[in-house]
């Protein structure tokens, strides 16, 4: 899952990517408004953690962008203002939640992992798709009740093709979205996990839910 850190608060900044990291979350950040709008409109993210006050611009104006251009990016508001009329104006404009500074890192990523399964999983989870069942809280998978054994980048990748099932993901979203914007272009790596988690897939389910689809990327089907 890939993360957007929108503050400016350095010392804050660090310790949210540590803290994230440790819970196996890609971590990009952004500290002024420029930045921030930019990678917003560049990428797509599971979740944006956006600070209102930013060098710059407002980050409501980054929200309002978002959602003007139907971006599906969660977003939880991190601020110092603790107002109920910044708490109401940022969920009026779109956001998923609102935490105010000073906040415990685990109730972060307590409600960061909330709006996920809302944005992604409808609230649960254990996301089940023909016969493997992915409980996203345990990290773990199961084919036909049989565990199955995936490395983290593997287990990332399948959940990635689960939550798409049906549609055609690019390679360089692939890439984006399990090692960060850094990463685009990039696709040795891909092809190297995705040949993987094939050959897993197929000795416990009996079948490549994976398909190739010539010049656009790859597609999981499945009921």
């Amino acid at each position: 899952m890939k993360i957007l850190i929108i503050e400016d608060e350095k010392a804050l900044s660090e310790s949210i990517v540590t803290y994230l990291k440790g819970e196996d979350y890609i971590c990009e950040t952004a500290s002024a408004f420029n930045t921030a709008l930019e990678k917003t409109e560049s990428y797509d993210y599971d979740c944006i953690l956006l600070d209102i006050t930013l060098p710059g611009g407002s980050g409501m104006e980054i929200l309002k962008n978002l959602k003007a251009n139907n971006k599906m990016d969660g977003v939880l508001i991190i601020s110092a203002k603790n107002s109920l009329d910044d708490r109401v104006a940022g969920l009026k404009s779109g956001a998923d939640d609102y935490l105010s500074k000073p906040f415990h890192l685990s109730e972060l990523s307590a409600r960061i992992a909330a709006i996920i399964r809302r944005k992604n999983f409808e609230g649960s989870n254990m996301v089940k798709c023909s016969g493997i069942h992915i409980d996203t809280q345990a990290r773990s998978v199961f084919v036909n009740s049989n565990p199955l054994e995936l490395t983290k980048k593997e287990y990332e990748l399948l959940l990635y093709f689960v939550t798409n099932k049906g549609r055609v993901i690019s390679k360089n979203a692939i890439a984006e979205h399990l090692w960060g914007d850094d990463m685009a272009g990039n696709y040795d790596f891909i092809y190297t996990h995705i040949k993987n988690l094939r050959k897993k897939l197929s000795a416990a389910a009996g079948m490549d839910h994976i398909r190739s689809v010539y010049g656009m990327g790859y597609k999981f089907t499945g009921a």
